[in-house]
């Protein structure tokens, strides 16, 4: 057994119970030359809760993929114990699937027909706190793409807990969920008694339930394996880097005064040749004793989303808007007067499932009692990022921006762009639609940043970003000097952000 390997096992053994998951000296690559995981060891034992912690596109969910079986290591072993059930809640329900009924997506989980399909949702529902029955109707009967985020995402949680599996792998559970639906899947994790793997950049919400944490590094590609809470394995972290960058530092000092004597006693010749000699030799092996510092997640560097140039008097007005209404679930027109100008931000709120982003669909197209004044660009960030083509390369969706303001091609600004989002040399001809969630964040942004809208509109635009990054991203909203229409649920995010109205839809 590797030194990796018993150092994994010794980790895991202050969970208790029995291993349901190991991994021994598992590599994958994504394609030639792009390789994501690099003999990597580790266990999960039953019951335990862990967070799966990473950089984007670092490969996170990839680690899901391997469990699940739906990709095959290039070497190395992923062992299960026999009969294993697993089963995962997706961050995104599939396009090809939104046409489906909820009984139809339902009975998809499992492989064969199950005939009491329907009193299975009607509980599993109830666990997520979407009710099969709302207003008097059974939702079971109607479409996925109804939905909103908010529920499409407890549908998802709901998709995997009602298969009962061994082990459960939830992929970012808290996007597009509101306060309150964070609270309930928080309560249900605390109490859940089966294994459960949860990727999240939510860190209130991973402290609340989480036993320990396995963290990717990007650049090594290695898995580290850390016991504790999520605060507590972040300063485990934040200490074990600090005190390797110290013995380095030590090492570096200690390594250049040997190459300086070394340099002094080989220009004396004769015997100081022999000193010289020795004296390179312990640098050299002072160089060995270096460690490889972890390196800490890269944040993406600040920007400015330019706004259009010579924004003169009214961009977009709103004399009405439909929301869902709770108790029938169905559309009521309501009356307003919102006059966004230059440097006005709006912040939509309102609970999951009241018609928010079917509002901001409808603001876009200028329906409904909107009207966006001619010549307006408008930056559209959407939380399942339609507004991209899956099929373009990352390159290729940049250009066409820069072609549609500017009329030509502007390499260099490209490039600048998509660097200072971490777009790199391989991820810039890399397909939209094989990045991972974070990654397509990134990239949306960069996008905005060259559209340099007249009118910005932004649906959770901190679902599946790299919770290091949203200061950042906080900050270039907050100084955003056109009209902006914003709709989150992460309030710590919203109050770093300057907001002048609020059209509160659940009033």
């Amino acid at each position: 057994m590797s030194k990796r390997t018993m150092q994994s096992e010794s980790t895991s053994k202050a969970f208790g119970g029995e291993t349901v998951i190991r991994f021994e000296d598992v590599s994958f690559e994504h394609g030639h030359n792009k390789p994501i995981l690099d003999e990597v060891n580790f266990t999960v034992r039953r019951g335990t809760k862990v967070t799966i912690m990473g950089q984007n596109g670092a490969g996170k969910t990839t680690i899901f993929g391997l469990i699940l079986g739906d990709h095959k290591p290039e070497s190395g072993t992923i062992h299960l114990p026999n009969g294993t059930t697993i089963a995962t809640a997706r961050q995104v329900i599939p396009r090809d699937q939104l046409e489906l009924s909820v009984r139809d997506f339902f009975q998809n989980c499992f492989k064969d027909k199950k005939y009491d399909i329907d009193p299975r949702i009607d509980a599993v529902l109830e666990v997520v706190n979407l009710h099969a029955h709302k207003g008097g109707q059974d939702i079971k009967d109607r479409p996925l793409k109804m939905f909103s985020g908010g529920q499409q995402a407890r549908l998802l949680l709901a998709s995997a807990l009602i298969q009962d599996p061994d082990i459960l792998l939830l992929d970012e559970p808290t996007n597009n969920l509101d306060k309150a639906g964070i609270e309930h899947l928080t309560q249900f994790l605390i109490g859940y008694q089966k294994t459960c793997l949860v990727i999240s950049h939510d860190a209130e919400f991973l402290n609340a339930f989480t036993h320990g944490v396995l963290y990717l590094d990007v650049y090594t590609k290695k898995v580290e394996q850390y016991v504790g809470d999520y605060f507590d394995v972040v300063q485990q972290i934040t200490t074990r880097i600090e005190k390797e960058n110290m013995k380095n530092a030590q090492l570096a000092k200690e390594i250049q005064e040997n190459k300086d004597k070394a340099n002094f006693f080989a220009m004396k010749g004769g015997q100081m040749r022999l000193v010289a000699k020795r004296m390179r030799e312990r640098a050299e092996e002072l160089e060995e004793e270096k460690v490889d510092v972890r390196k800490e997640d890269r944040t993406i560097k600040p920007f400015t989303i330019p706004a259009q140039n010579d924004l003169v008097g009214e961009v977009i007005g709103i004399s009405s808007y439909s929301v869902i209404s709770p108790k029938t679930h169905k559309p009521v027109t309501r009356e307003c007067k919102i006059s966004l100008r230059k440097k006005t931000h709006l912040l939509l709120s309102g609970p999951n499932g009241i018609g928010k982003s079917t509002l901001l669909e409808k603001i876009v197209n200028g329906v409904d009692g909107t009207v966006i004044a001619p010549g307006i660009r408008v930056g559209y960030y959407r939380q399942d990022f339609s507004m991209m083509d899956f099929n373009d390369t990352v390159y290729q969706s940049l250009e066409k921006i820069i072609r549609s303001v500017d009329g030509r091609l502007i390499e260099t600004e490209l490039r600048a762009v998509a660097a200072s989002f971490l777009i790199n040399a391989d991820t810039i001809h890399t397909k939209i639609g094989s990045l991972s969630e974070g990654q397509k964040g990134l990239v949306a942004f960069a996008r905005l940043v060259l559209l340099r809208p007249g009118l910005l509109i932004l649906d959770e635009p901190t679902n599946h970003i790299n919770f290091r990054h949203l200061p950042i991203i906080a900050k270039a909203l907050d100084e955003y000097e056109g009209a902006m229409i914003l709709v989150s649920h992460v309030l710590e995010f919203v109050q770093q952000i300057r907001i002048d109205e609020v059209l509160d839809l659940g009033k």
